[in-house]
């Protein structure tokens, strides 16, 4: 098949529109000047975001929905799994079609390319980058997986050869990129409905490794137990960040997984000539992404409510170690959606131990998403290991509920968040509403 030259392409339709990634590569393009339209199965603030730019998106999935001019059809990597016939369909029609991360790697092969991959802490580390390289006025093209406050955005269109991106490792994703410098925030068990088992992870970040030119760069945790066995046939330079952990940097966002990823992009500021001057301003700047501890507002009854993207528990418990950090004293309430059958199962005994800085844990039921119903496992299992563990967690039969709950029982002082990453931010959204409007 011949390279696709995305600079001939006028007309592209994006399906899971409403995907974080996804989102920004449409609107890459839509500022590029090509004629953009997608489809999503639901609505989203990221969908509502891409509407107000003048991009039409249809609600559902259908071969019928694409124009029959399209000349590139740019789709989530799900689909391909989960939606065979709407690919054969595609390729009936003969147009041309890329997954998102086909496309970013079409896009890094010409450019510095640095990539932020790791199981936890990804978002946070490449927004940070990014903020340090604008700063230094280095104009970077820019990918991320939630929106930056300052550009509310996920998408910025740099003129510089640096490209910063969020390097996902789902389905061995990461692997279509070209890393000159990549920073791996750590490596654990997650999207095990893929990977078979720990080992089975590493090769992927081993083999994203070996793309790295002997110029560049990896920069980790060298003494990690679990990134140690990836380096092994590095054929570049590698970088410790646990030598920028500097005490004197103080951050806005709190918790110590926050200032182990400011190490990281310290570490990547100092290999780019960045000024460190420039690098601790910014840094001690930043104020977080959406959906990453973000402040969301104050109920009527004088409780905080923060939104949080964690799902996973070491992310669970990474997150609530640092809001207990902030709020030493305060009563802390997390609304919990599970994410996934397969990672609430997987992961059941360590959730069990992962909210011990909360002192109340609200669960719904689990929020699906790409998969089928599996009785096997519940939300009401999630709560007996909390409990079990010394905790106190309720289940709730779904978000009305949960709203009922908190505005009864939340009180002056309370801090509330909403977790998970599903839609579980609703919640919060709703108890804030002056009308407390229900689902």
């Amino acid at each position: 098949m011949p390279q696709l030259n995305l600079t001939k392409i006028k007309k592209v339709y994006f399906i899971g529109i409403g995907g974080i990634g996804v989102s920004a590569i449409t609107r890459m393009m839509a500022l590029s000047g090509k004629e953009v339209r997608g489809s999503d199965m639901s609505l989203s603030e990221v969908t509502s975001e891409l509407t107000r730019l003048g991009i039409h998106i249809d609600h559902g999935q259908s071969i019928d929905l694409i124009p029959k001019d399209t000349e590139l059809v740019i789709y989530t990597i799900a689909i391909a799994s989960f939606d065979p016939k709407l690919i054969e369909a595609i390729d009936a029609r003969g147009i041309p079609r890329k997954t998102y991360p086909e496309i970013l790697g079409i896009i890094s092969a010409d450019s510095f390319t640095i990539a932020i991959s790791g199981t936890h802490g990804k978002t946070t580390t490449t927004a940070m980058t990014a903020k340090v390289f604008l700063d230094a006025g280095l104009d970077p093209t820019v990918v991320v997986g939630s929106f930056l406050k300052d550009q509310k955005s996920n998408f910025i269109a740099g003129k510089s050869k640096y490209f910063i991106v969020e390097a996902c490792e789902y389905r061995r994703s990461f692997l279509n990129l070209t890393p000159t410098i990549l920073v791996i925030t750590n490596i654990d068990n997650d999207h095990l409905d893929y990977y078979k088992d720990m080992a089975d992870i590493q090769s992927a970040f081993a083999e994203l490794i070996s793309k790295i030119p002997p110029h560049g760069a990896v920069i980790c945790n060298p003494n990690d137990p679990t990134v140690a066995p990836v380096l092994k046939k590095a054929s570049c330079k590698i970088i410790d960040y646990t030598g920028f952990l500097y005490p004197s940097l103080s951050l806005k966002v709190p918790g110590m997984h926050n200032r182990k990823n400011a190490s990281a992009v310290w570490a990547v500021a100092d290999l780019t000539g960045i000024s460190e001057r420039v690098t601790k301003a910014s840094l001690e700047a930043f104020s977080g992404t959406w959906r990453r501890f973000e402040y969301k507002g104050t109920t009527n009854a004088n409780a905080v409510v923060y939104d949080d993207y964690g799902h996973h528990p070491t992310e669970v418990e990474a997150t609530l170690a640092g809001a207990r950090e902030l709020f030493k004293k305060k009563r802390i309430i997390v609304v919990f959606q599970p994410h996934l059958y397969s990672r609430t199962k997987d992961h059941l005994a360590h959730f069990g131990t992962s909210f011990k800085d909360a002192d109340l844990v609200i669960i719904s039921p689990i929020y699906p998403a790409r998969e089928v119903f599996d009785p096997s496992i519940t939300s009401d299992m999630v709560v007996s290991e909390i409990n079990k563990n010394g905790g106190k967690a309720m289940a709730v039969t779904d978000f009305s509920e949960a709203l009922f709950f908190l505005t009864n029982e939340a009180k002056k002082d309370d801090v509330i968040i909403t977790m998970g990453a599903g839609d579980v931010y609703k919640i919060g959204e709703s108890l804030l509403a002056p009308d407390h409007k229900t689902f």
